[in-house]
Parts: C-alpha cells; structure tokens; sequence
C-alpha cells in the first residue's frame, strides 16, 4: 500500500503499535530477569529490526538508547551470517563486540519472525549481564590488554533451534561465567521477551494487514528521516570541532583524547573523528558499533521530537574513524567502550554543536555510568555473587534552566538500583546516599549535582572493581559555565584510605569486613556566565547548601 493510501489515523496507531510491542518484550524481560542490573536498573533494550540489513524498524521506549545504532549493525551481522541457516523457533545468541557489540557483558539475542511463513523482520534484545567470566569479577577490569582476558567471546549460535534449547551451547556458557545459576534465568528472560514480541507483533499484522504495516513502515521512516533533515537545515553550514578526554585507558596513566570534527551542508552532517588518539593498550577502546551508535544518541538528546528509527540516522554520515581508539578491531579490549567511550563521543558531539546552535545545547553532562562491580562469597547465605552497580550523576545546565541533579547516563533510560534491593542481595551496607554538594558547574544556569555514597562490606571477603571516568577533568561548561566537580573514588581497606591510582579506574581490591569504597559522581558543568545568574536563583543555591 503506498504512503498516500494511508490515512493519518492508522498511520499513527502502527506507529504507536509496533513500539507498544517492543515496550512489551521490554516488560516482560525487565519483570522475568534474575539480575537486579536488568529487573531493577532497566540495564536491556528490545526492538524490531528489518529484513535486509538489520535497519531499526522500531524500539521499546524504555530500552537504553546506547543500543539505537548497536542492535542494527548486531542484527546484521547475524543475517550476514548466520541468515541462510534459520528457521522458525531458532535463536541466535552473540555478544561479540567485533559483530556488531558493546562489550561483553552485553548479551544480545536474535530471532527471525515469520508471519503466515514468511520472513518479515527480526526480533532482538539486548541485557547486560553481570558476569560473563573474564580477570575479574562482573567483567570491568581496567588493565585487560586483549579481549580474550575481559571473558567468554561468543559469536553467533544457536541457543534455540526449531523452539527447543540448545542444551550444549548453554553449557558451555555457564561453565564460563560465575554464579551461573542465575545466568539460567537472565537466558530464560530473553527468550520469554523475544516469544512475546512474536505474539503481539503477529496480533498487530492480523489487524491491519501485511500491506497495511509495510506501508506504515515505509511513512514512518520518511517522516523521521524529514524531520531530521528539517532540524539540521537550522545549524549554520560550516566545520565546527571540539575535544573531550578520557582520564586514561587503564594501563598507561594518560589521557586519550576524543577529536569530532561536525562538518554541516544542508541537511547532512558528517561526523569527523580521525584526529582522536591512537588505538590504546588498555580497555577504553571502542568498537565502531558503539562509536556510531553513540553520535546517533547524541543528535538524538540535542533533536529528542524526531522518532527512533532508521530514518533519522539517514543523515547523519559518521565516517568510520580507523587507525583511532574508536575503532576497535580484533583483539583489542573494549570492556570500557559502551558504558564510558560512548559519552565521551556524545561529549564531543554535544561541545561541537554548542558553538553553532548554542539555543539548542546544554553543558557537557556526568558522562559517566560509574561502573561498580563486586564479586565474592558471603557465608551467610552460602553463596557466591556477582553485583553490577551504576550510579547517576549531574546533567549540565542548559538554555533555559539549571541542569538535572542525580540523572542517569546520557546512554541509558535507566535507574540506579534501589538501596534496600542491594542490602537485600548482597552483604553490603549502604551508609551514605546523598546529593553531592557544590559538585555542580557554575553558571547563568548551573549544572546538576552528583552524588555522594558509601559502599561498605558487611561480611565475607570480596573483590571489587569499577570502571568510571571524568576523574581527571570534570564535564565542561559552555558559553563561559565553569566545569562541573569530577569523579571521586576513596577505597578503604583495612583502615587505610586511598584513591586509585588511575583515578577513576581500578581493579581486584579485596575487601574485607568493614572495608568500604566511597564515591563521589560528578556535577553536571555550568551554562552561560556565572555573573549572569539570577541573584534569587544564587541564593537559594547558597541557602540549600548548593554552591554557588
């Protein structure tokens, strides 16, 4: 049916349909999983990708955004190679990060649907697991030099064929991860996603027809890829460039630098990052999935009305960035790249177009997850575990007010996971949760605060290890705004408290008893000169403890 035939109605409840569907795997898979870090944090994201090359055709609206570009180029990597040998009831696993990933702890899976026989689309997720085995527990560690020491690598195969399991491929993933039991239910949580997505999504073609939903697609896609095209058309032409940094890659204490060059024509814009360092030894590399997915998120935090499909990355050219540690091959390691690189990427994307369309931007935000992992045995309940923690930060200030205090990362529609939830599973003590104080960026409008916590170990021993960035600089201001307060990591073992060498990176700390780690997350940077705020404004700020 072609576009015209079509009337706006129907139009927008397919639209509105084929994202309820894919809320739906989003649902199921949240409520099902076994992990805190994706029934809790939301730490997953599920969506309908096309036949051909593996295009977004549409995605849950509380899926994490980092995996807008990832799941297209994962999704074709699987047609590219594994197309040829699927069926009906088959499920494709991988988290190769070469293919189309993250890092390794994200697991995707892959299934093709097929309406009255025929293949119309593919269905796929993504969850980050806690473990997926590697030098340290819950897979973060900051010196791994090669992939192969960050944990188990598993390329496309079959986890399902015909509808039934494939009971050897899951053997041999547990027997390479730890606290494998609970792996079991994450597995079992993706398949009863993907089986869901297969039943709504059938009840919506049943409702409106096959020519009907293509041609709803096909609009769809236009339209997005309109309204992109209009946005861009308002930024001034010209090459505008910016840098944002990366404290150190985890091995060689020294920062890497992030180069953009955004060259704007028209209605198309080209994304420039050949001027970024070198390939690094350590893991802070980043695979071209992510580096293309995280521009993608960018433009979309700076255009947020124009809908998540194919269509709107259509003009957006991000020339792939070889011979930089953007563009991570075989066997570099890339345990940092998702959770940090990637906002560092839309750090740069976000300072470049300040400077042409500054009505429309915002100071560089926290930028960082705050990965925290911690791995042990606690003898109480006669078990082993492996938590995954990450924690917000401020969002910088922006055009019309002060930024967001404790918002998630810039890549994820996702939430810390509860205090009560963590004491409840693991043998910890949360002590402090807390606003981090004076920890924004001044400003006409400031950044957002930080927070301030406390991680103590109750029992046992442990082994903790994070991965966390903006510990070296804080996230910039913009237009005259000072940078926000930068990461600050205190471990305390044994009654010696010390920070991290690498600042904001460090692995294999064996705690004890009474040891605690302490974390201060940054503030968001100032916008706009600080001797522009409003007085009223700067003396609340001072009178609640603020800054200012």
């Amino acid at each position: 049916m072609s576009a015209a035939a079509i009337d706006p109605v129907t139009l927008t409840v397919v639209e509105k349909g084929l994202q309820q569907v894919c809320t739906e795997m989003d649902l199921v898979h949240e409520k099902t999983s076994f992990s805190p870090v994706i029934s809790e944090a939301y730490d997953r994201s599920n969506g309908i990708y096309g036949i051909q090359d593996g295009r977004m055709i549409s995605q849950g609206e509380t899926g994490l955004p980092i995996f807008l570009g990832v799941m297209q180029e994962c999704v074709n990597s699987v047609i590219e190679e594994r197309g040829a040998d699927l069926e009906p009831g088959d499920i494709i696993i991988v988290n190769d990060p070469y293919r189309g990933g993250t890092h390794l702890m994200d697991v995707k899976m892959v299934m093709p649907f097929y309406y009255k026989g025929e293949l119309w689309c593919y269905l796929a997720n993504a969850g980050h697991w806690p473990d997926t085995g590697g030098m340290v527990p819950g897979g973060f560690s900051t010196t791994a030099t090669e992939i192969h020491q960050e944990g188990l690598r598993i390329p496309p195969v079959k986890i399902m064929k015909k509808g039934e399991m494939v009971q050897d491929v899951v053997d041999m993933i547990l027997a390479n991860i730890r606290v494998s039991a609970e792996r079991v239910g994450d597995i079992q949580a993706h398949i009863a996603a993907l089986r869901a997505g297969e039943k709504s999504l059938t009840a919506l073609i049943d409702r409106y027809g096959l020519d009907v939903v293509n041609g709803c697609v096909a609009e769809i896609e236009a339209r997005a890829e309109q309204m992109m095209r209009a946005h861009i058309a308002d930024i001034p032409d010209g090459t505008y460039s910016a840098s944002a940094f990366i404290d150190s890659d985890g091995v060689i204490n020294e920062p890497l630098e992030v180069a953009i060059d955004v060259t704007v024509e028209g209605t198309n814009v080209t994304f420039d990052f050949s001027r970024s360092s070198k390939p690094c030894r350590g893991p802070l590399n980043s695979v071209w999935a992510t580096t293309q997915s995280a521009v993608f998120i960018g433009m979309k935090h700076i255009f947020p009305n124009v809908p998540m499909n194919a269509g709107c990355f259509r003009p957006l050219n991000v020339l792939r960035p070889k011979g930089t540690f953007l563009y991570a091959e075989y066997p570099r390691p890339v345990a940092g790249c998702s959770a940090e690189v990637s906002q560092r990427i839309m750090e740069s994307v976000f300072l470049a177009l300040a400077k042409a369309i500054p009505h429309k931007l915002f100071a560089a935000p926290a930028g960082t997850s705050g990965n925290l992992s911690l791995g042990g045995f606690d003898p109480e309940a006669d078990e082993h575990y492996i938590m995954y923690y990450f924690s917000g930060g401020g969002y910088g200030g922006w055009w019309a007010g002060d930024g967001i205090s404790n918002g998630c990362s810039t890549i994820g529609i996702s939430k810390s996971q509860p205090v009560e939830i963590l004491e409840q599973r693991y043998p910890l003590l949360i002590e402090k949760y807390a606003l981090r104080e004076g920890s924004s960026g001044d400003g006409k409008f400031r950044g957002g605060m930080g927070v301030d916590y406390r991680m103590r170990l109750l029992r046992g021993e442990g082994t903790a290890s994070f991965l966390m960035e903006h510990g070296r600089f804080g996230p910039p201001g913009v237009l005259g705004g000072s940078d926000g307060q930068p990461n600050r990591i205190r471990v305390n073992i044994g009654g010696a408290e010390f920070e991290p060498e690498h600042i904001s990176k460090g692995e294999n700390f064996r705690l004890a008893s009474g040891d605690y780690i302490d974390v201060g997350t940054p503030g968001g940077g100032g916008y706009g000169k600080p001797e522009d705020r409003d007085p009223a404004a700067r003396e609340y700020d001072l009178n609640m403890g603020y800054g200012g």
